[in-house]
């Protein structure tokens, strides 16, 4: 299967299926030198780890890292990093009804049309499952960034309830299972999820990620823009179904005056007076915060009845039973950081290469 690598210079390989006996990441390019220890790996993939709330899919999986290449005496060699997580909460026979039927929203359909087989397990390789993999890819691209650039994720809608952004405070996403900077619209959000899920149902989601601290002049013009591959990578993320920069499709009903971030100096520096680019010029950051948008689909893994085809071109119906997310988007926060991390880093490098900056 092509498309399974993604960067330039910092460049990753996922491989494994969500119920084969493990899952994982090749990471090239890395700096040598570098300190790297499971635990910098396993604090990220934590917070992605299924079960942590009735939110989220139960599925019981530590996502334990290993470093198995790339790394001698707590530092990268330059070399490969290869990461491996087991799988050990496989339940495969709760997929064993829809072996020859097609789910709605899922891929069964174009993979078996595709490749004339298809593993039933839980989506296999089209599993989101796979975003495990790049947590841990992503929390290798913080250290090439190092401690000064910091990389947030936020939920900011489930469903058709947005949050309040003048409650916005960061801490807060750390104190609710939503990863939600709106405490009001957090416990909003537990009431309607939970008749979601009653209803055997589920929602979508809108997530924002914000990195700071990153320098002037990333990105390369014309095809190899910042925002272009910030928009694939998170294009990328299962169930993601829309990507905007900065201001976004709002930018449309904004004037040229009001869109356009106007600068002045200050302490013989360049300022911006408002942030509707979301960091990004003519595909080069800027200096500002970047800030990205992407939304995420309803989980298709419903209880509810609905109608399908299968495999002998019949008419039929079909539940999918297992273990799912009400609301997929909350643990896509995690994912969706990492996968800015993993851009920045590789255009980071890709800078130094070409003007010897930092």
């Amino acid at each position: 299967m092509a498309g399974s690598s993604f960067g330039t210079l910092f460049r990753f390989t996922t491989w494994g299926e969500s119920h084969g006996p493990a899952i994982g990441v090749v990471v090239d390019g890395v700096p040598p030198r570098l300190p790297l220890a499971e635990p910098d790996i396993q604090h990220w993939l934590d917070r992605r780890r299924p079960g942590q709330s009735r939110y989220t899919t139960q599925r019981q999986e530590p996502d334990l890292v290993k470093i198995l290449s790339g790394v001698f005496d707590g530092q990268t060699t330059g070399t490969p990093i290869q990461l491996l997580i087991e799988n050990t909460d496989q339940r495969s026979k709760d997929y064993r009804n829809i072996a020859d039927r097609f789910r709605p929203g899922h891929a069964d359909y174009t993979y078996w049309k595709k490749y004339g087989i298809r593993d039933y397990r839980g989506g296999g390789r089209a599993s989101a499952r796979e975003t495990a993999s790049r947590v841990a890819a992503g929390a290798v691209a913080r250290k090439v960034l190092g401690s000064g650039v910091a990389i947030r994720g936020a939920l900011v809608q489930i469903g058709p309830h947005a949050i309040d952004r003048s409650r916005w405070d960061w801490r807060q996403t750390e104190n609710n299972p939503f990863w939600c900077p709106d405490t009001a619209m957090a416990a909003r959000w537990a009431e309607y999820l939970d008749g979601v899920r009653k209803a055997g149902s589920s929602a979508g989601a809108i997530i924002e990620v914000v990195a700071s601290g990153l320098p002037v002049g990333l990105g390369e013009p014309v095809y190899d823009k910042l925002d272009g591959d910030l928009a694939r990578a998170l294009m990328t993320i299962n169930a993601v179904k829309g990507v905007e920069i900065g201001a976004g499709f709002a930018a449309v009903a904004l004037s040229g005056e009001e869109n356009g971030d106007e600068m002045r100096m200050q302490d013989g520096e360049v300022v911006f007076l408002s942030n509707n680019a979301g960091g990004i010029l003519g595909g080069i950051s800027s200096g500002q915060d970047i800030v990205a948008r992407f939304a995420v689909k309803p989980t298709s893994s419903i209880l509810k009845p609905m109608r399908t085809v299968d495999t002998e071109g019949n008419d039929v119906e079909i539940e999918t039973h297992g273990r799912h997310d009400p609301c997929v988007g909350i643990r896509a926060v995690p994912v969706g950081e990492a996968m800015v991390a993993c851009v920045l880093a590789d255009h980071l490098l890709r800078h130094r290469a070409l003007t010897g900056g930092g």
